[in-house]
């Protein structure tokens, strides 16, 4: 939607500089992210909004004609079937945003990316 943005402080920049149905969209994620990893903290890194629990967690962001959604590799491979309506790449996947929004697979795949994350942490120390 936006090219040669500044980066926003934080979450609640970013969401607010799209219009309204964009920021509606933006904010169920947040949310529907928040209650899948309540101990996950909002950043932004690489301009987009980001959550992180022991290392990167999931990003989102808004485009002109989608939401580009990045759990990285592991949540689209673990998801693929589920998510094979939809255009995917290593790790991202993008919902239109003429379409309903898969509220509940972002949980699923988020419930995963957690724990996922808890038990490489877990092996590291």
């Amino acid at each position: 939607m936006k090219t040669e943005q500044a980066t926003p402080k934080d979450m609640d920049e970013y969401i607010a500089s799209f219009p309204n149905g964009v920021r509606e969209v933006l904010e169920k994620i947040r949310m529907t992210i928040r209650n899948a990893a309540p101990r996950a903290e909002e950043t932004i890194s690489y301009r987009i909004p980001t959550f992180t629990l022991k290392g990167s967690l999931v990003h989102f962001a808004a485009f002109e004609k989608h939401i580009g959604f990045y759990p990285r590799r592991s949540g689209v491979e673990k998801f693929k079937q589920e998510l094979s309506v939809y255009d995917t790449a290593k790790g991202s996947v993008r919902f239109p945003l003429n379409k309903p929004i898969p509220f509940g697979l972002i949980s699923k795949i988020v419930k995963f990316r957690v724990k996922e994350n808890v038990k490489r942490a877990e092996e590291k120390s």
